[in-house]
C-alpha cells in the first residue's frame, strides 16, 4: 500500500512539474477565470511562475450566481493577481437562449471572443481555460470554442485529472481544493426550454435559498412550472426536514411543483433525455 502511494505521489509530482514547465513556457497569459478548483489551481500555477505576466479575467454574466463573482474576486485578491471583470451577454445570442444541447459551445464562444481583444490589449501571449483531463471524451461543446480561438488548457496538456487537481490545490493551500462542481445556471434548464434572464434569477434565488439551509452539492433543475431538487443521497433527509420552507419559498418564485429527485444528485442529468443527439455533437467536437 505504501509503495502504490508513494508511486501516485511521485506521478502527480511529475504532472504538476510538467504543468509549471508549460505554464512557463508559455511567457504571459489571460487567465479565464471562474473561481473553481480547475481555474483557481491554473491562476495560482500561472501566477507562480509569471508573476504579474498572469492575469486572471471572470465573466459578469445573468449565467451566473453573483456569489460566485465576489468568491472569484477573494480568490484572485488572495493569489495575488491582477483581476479583470467583464460584462458577457450570453442571452443576446440566440443560438444560446433556445438551449438544444450545444449551448455550452455558444457560451464559450460569447467568452473567448471578448477575451481574445483583451489579450492583444493586455500584449499577453496566450489565453488559458481550466479544462482538465477528465473532461477528454466527455460531452463538452465548450472544447470546440476553445480550439476554434487558439485557447490553451494547461492541465489538459499536463493531463491532470480532477483529484489530482483537487490534490494540488490542497497542497498549496488554497480555501476552494474540495469546492463542489459548479456549472452554470443554464445547464439547469432543459432543453429546449428557452433561457431567459428571469428563469435565471429564479433558479439562483431558489439555489441560494437552499444553500443557506446548509446545503452544499445540490442542483435546483427547471422543467417549466416544475422545480426538481437533487441532491446526494444522504441529504435527502435534509431536504424532507426543511420540506415547508423548501416547497413554500420555491412556490413563492413561481414553481407550481416542487419535487425532489430520488436518484440523487448527478452532474450532466439534464443530458440524460438527450443521449443520442449528445453522441452526435461529440463527434463533432472530437
Amino acid at each position: 500500500m505504501t509503495s502504490v502511494c508513494t508511486q501516485q505521489t511521485a506521478a502527480l509530482e511529475t504532472k504538476y512539474e510538467r504543468l509549471q514547465s508549460i505554464v512557463r513556457e508559455i511567457g504571459s497569459a489571460l487567465i479565464a477565470f471562474s473561481g473553481g478548483v480547475d481555474s483557481t489551481l491554473l491562476l495560482k500555477v500561472a501566477h507562480d511562475a509569471l508573476g504579474d505576466r498572469a492575469i486572471a479575467a471572470t465573466a459578469d454574466s445573468e449565467t451566473y450566481p453573483r456569489e460566485e463573482l465576489e468568491q472569484a474576486r477573494a480568490l484572485a485578491a488572495l493569489i495575488g493577481c491582477r483581476h479583470i471583470v467583464l460584462r458577457t451577454d450570453e442571452l443576446s445570442d440566440e443560438r444560446y437562449a433556445r438551449n438544444q444541447p450545444d449551448r455550452c459551445y455558444y457560451c464559450k464562444r460569447t467568452l473567448f471572443a471578448r477575451l481574445q481583444p483583451l489579450a492583444a490589449e493586455l500584449g499577453v501571449a496566450a489565453i488559458l481555460y481550466g479544462a482538465m483531463a477528465d473532461d477528454i471524451g466527455t460531452h463538452r461543446p465548450g472544447h470546440r470554442a476553445a480550439k476554434e480561438f487558439a485557447v490553451r488548457s494547461p492541465l489538459v496538456e499536463a493531463g491532470l485529472g480532477k483529484q489530482e487537481i483537487r490534490e494540488l490545490a490542497r497542497r498549496l493551500g488554497l480555501p476552494n481544493w474540495n469546492k463542489p462542481s459548479f456549472a452554470c445556471l443554464s445547464s439547469r434548464i432543459a432543453y429546449g426550454e428557452r433561457v431567459t434572464a428571469e428563469k435565471l434569477r429564479i433558479l439562483d434565488e431558489a439555489e441560494r435559498f437552499l444553500r443557506q439551509l446548509g446545503l452544499i452539492q445540490f442542483r435546483v433543475r427547471h422543467h417549466d412550472t416544475i422545480a426538481r431538487i437533487e441532491v446526494p443521497l444522504e441529504d435527502i433527509p435534509a431536504v424532507i426536514e426543511h420540506r415547508e420552507a423548501i416547497v413554500a419559498h420555491l412556490k413563492a418564485l413561481g414553481y407550481v411543483y416542487v419535487t425532489l429527485d430520488l436518484q440523487g444528485f448527478r452532474s450532466g442529468s439534464m443530458n440524460e433525455a438527450h443521449r443520442s443527439s449528445l453522441a452526435d455533437i461529440a463527434l463533432i467536437v472530437d
